[in-house]
């Protein structure tokens, strides 16, 4: 048999702290090798987990700074946990907190889909002086700011169909005392790759051939003007960075270029048969492959 990732065990007394981020149940602990983990339980009914598995392993496959994910169980309920790369003397500040302090009347403690969160104000907050790379990341030939490292992280969201970089699922490493900020590298990215979808439904869809319908429907957090009704595509949301920043687009899509498609389907395959089941994994590795042929494509159109 084949390579598959391991599905550690979460001891039923590690809880040391909830985490109230999210609308996930979370917690975090001390695991042995690891450190300091957050460990995410999956919702029923979804494949929050073996999603948020691959769409690491992707990232770290185009070069991008990355939160870790693990599959886990803890007390028979399936997860992952993520060590916290948050390094001693440092600090997280996430989107809203940022936006906030751009935008006196951002709405900070908001929830999601918010018409305020668009790719403008996120572009501004990104083009601070003195926002640095991510702490110990060592970027791609050409990637020097951060607003260019963020271009592949949006190349990553049109890749998986992330729907969820809302205002909490960015954010910036503040090194303390100094207050040096530092991008954050790139986390939470549950929501993708048909993860909401039973079964019977990506079943449904692989033989009516409308993965390509389905794919083209993914909806990001980021919107193009206040006040618009409905968030932008993922796929438009990259469309729109790349426009504006050309020459990091064409690195980051010459990253996923590098990429084959074997390498893909072998990183699904790599998910134990309990996490995933063949039509899901077929469902998400067409995804995957509808999603890479649309960005590639965007190579020659870039100048």
């Amino acid at each position: 048999m084949s390579y598959q990732f391991p599905i550690f065990e979460v001891p039923v007394d590690a809880a040391e702290a909830e985490e109230a981020m999210g609308s996930r149940f979370k917690f975090w602990f001390k695991h042995p090798e690891f450190g300091n983990c957050l460990f995410k339980q999956t919702r029923s009914n979804t494949g929050e987990d073996w999603t948020e598995k691959i769409a690491a392993e992707l990232a770290q496959l185009l070069g991008l700074p990355h939160a870790t994910y693990e599959l886990a169980v803890w007390r028979g309920q399936n997860g992952v946990i993520s060590p916290n790369f948050l390094l001693e003397n440092t600090a997280l500040i996430h989107g809203n907190d940022i936006l906030a302090g751009l935008a006196s009347n951002y709405p900070r403690d908001q929830g999601y889909r918010l018409s305020q969160h668009t790719v403008s104000i996120v572009c501004a907050a990104l083009k601070r002086p003195g926002l640095q790379l991510p702490l110990g990341w060592v970027s791609p030939p050409g990637i020097t700011e951060a607003i260019s490292t963020f271009v592949g992280y949006l190349l990553l969201d049109a890749w998986i169909g992330n729907g969820d970089r809302h205002h909490e699922n960015w954010g910036f490493v503040v090194r303390l005392p100094e207050g040096i900020p530092h991008l954050a590298p790139t986390y939470d990215h549950a929501s993708c790759l048909g993860r909401e979808l039973l079964d019977a439904k990506r079943q449904e869809k692989l033989q009516q051939q409308t993965v390509k319908q389905y794919t083209e429907k993914s909806r990001s957090a980021f919107y193009q003007q206040q006040g618009d009704r409905r968030p932008m595509l993922t796929f438009d949301v990259f469309v729109a960075i790349a426009r504006q920043y050309p020459r990091s687009a064409k690195i980051w899509l010459n990253q996923l270029a590098k990429i084959s498609l074997q390498e893909v389907k072998d990183l699904l395959q790599q998910v134990p048969g309990s996490r995933i089941s063949p039509v899901a994994l077929e469902f998400g590795y067409q995804m995957l492959e509808i999603n890479r042929s649309r960005l590639l494509r965007l190579q020659k159109d870039l100048t």
